[in-house]
């Protein structure tokens, strides 16, 4: 994980369009609305470009995870791996299984691969969150409290 760069501060598109420039092939972001029948997030890749397909109406925390975690089939080159539809067709019904198949390429991962993104996106989670300043001691925020309230010493 030392290894990839991460822009400071952290936002995940910004880590998105590094990772695109270093692969030489654009990531398009596309925010599509949650439903229960659908997964969160998906990749897919074309011939001339990977989809990061995610659902757009969720947390900020739990985007940017989404985010990270497709982002990380493509750091571990999982996008050459597997063939076939995966949940594509439940995101985008009005494409047909034919033309998914065959134009919008790979986007099967086996388990392992499932865990070893969910854990590069934790992990990269945690790196950021290595970079941040140490939130206010107790001690400060109970001062701070008590000198807002007038209930500290005089």
């Amino acid at each position: 994980m030392d290894r990839l760069d991460l822009p400071d501060p952290f936002d995940a598109e910004s880590f998105i369009a590094a990772l695109a420039r270093k692969r030489g092939r654009p990531i398009e972001l596309i925010g599509v609305p949650a439903r229960p029948d659908r997964p969160c997030g998906l990749l897919v890749t074309t011939a001339r470009t990977d989809l990061i397909i995610y659902s757009s109406d969720t947390s900020s925390v739990h985007r940017r995870h989404i985010l990270l975690h497709e982002a990380a089939h493509l750091v571990r080159g999982h996008d050459a791996a597997g063939a076939g539809t995966g949940g594509v067709g439940a995101l985008l019904p009005h494409l047909s299984p034919s033309l998914i198949r065959s134009v919008l390429g790979r986007t099967v991962y086996t388990e392992p691969q499932e865990r070893e993104a969910e854990l590069i996106a934790t992990l990269i989670h945690h790196r950021v969150a290595r970079g941040r300043p140490p939130l206010a001691r107790p001690e400060a925020s109970r001062q701070r409290i008590e000198t807002m309230f007038g209930l500290g010493e005089s």
